[in-house]
């Protein structure tokens, strides 16, 4: 078998609570990598095309004073 080091027994609170917010960031991570590695382009943004161009130019009138 495989020697690989095993936790300490005397982990305080702290280190558990670390330990667990790192290996969720890391789970977090390798999906993120995954689903991006698709390779086809998509957009991943929730929001599609809320800064580009205008489909026509604004005019803007005064409107005549009388």
């Amino acid at each position: 078998m495989a020697d690989t080091p095993e936790p300490e027994v005397s982990e305080t609170p702290e280190d558990e609570m670390k330990r667990k917010f790192r290996d969720a960031l890391e789970r977090k991570r390798n999906q993120a990598a995954g689903a991006g590695a698709g390779g086809r382009g998509v957009d991943p943004s929730k929001i599609h095309g809320a800064h580009g161009p205008a489909a026509s130019k604004r005019s803007f009138r005064r409107k005549s004073g009388g």
